[in-house]
């Protein structure tokens, strides 16, 4: 995955900080996806929500994705752990791919290691941004 800075707004930020140090007491072997986090939210360039442009990728925004190696289009909601429900779309930030979304903008390739090799999708769009629609306590 590239290394530039994404963009996560503070609120989102907060948040986010504040479910990793409430998580870290579950088992070791899934702290890997805590760790990811919390190194894409150090990397991050903090906004404030009602500065942030409409074409990053908030939590709750609603994202289509295009996978580069078959060519089909998904749309995903971008959730906290506890809302996510894959027969729903609504993928976890804690999720491989979730964490890879965070901060990005339309038109970047999200790139992340699975067994089978690397998988990357192009972020084609974002239905919706709860900043963007004035939603700012989500």
């Amino acid at each position: 995955m590239a290394t530039r800075k994404i963009q996560v707004t503070q609120a989102d930020h907060e948040r986010l900080v504040a479910m990793i140090e409430a998580m870290r007491s579950i088992p070791a072997r899934d702290q890997a996806c805590l760790n990811k986090l919390q190194s894409e939210l150090e990397r991050a360039r903090i906004i404030s929500s009602k500065r942030v442009k409409p074409d990053v990728v908030t939590m709750n925004s609603t994202v289509s994705l295009r996978d580069l190696d078959d060519g089909n289009l998904y749309e995903y909601q971008l959730v906290y752990p506890q809302d996510a429900d894959p027969q729903d779309n609504k993928l976890s930030v804690l999720a491989p791919v979730g964490t890879a979304l965070l901060g990005y903008r339309i038109g970047d390739t999200v790139e992340w290691q699975v067994p089978a090799g690397v998988r990357r999708f192009r972020i084609e769009g974002i239905s919706y941004q709860p900043e963007a629609a004035g939603d700012y306590d989500l």
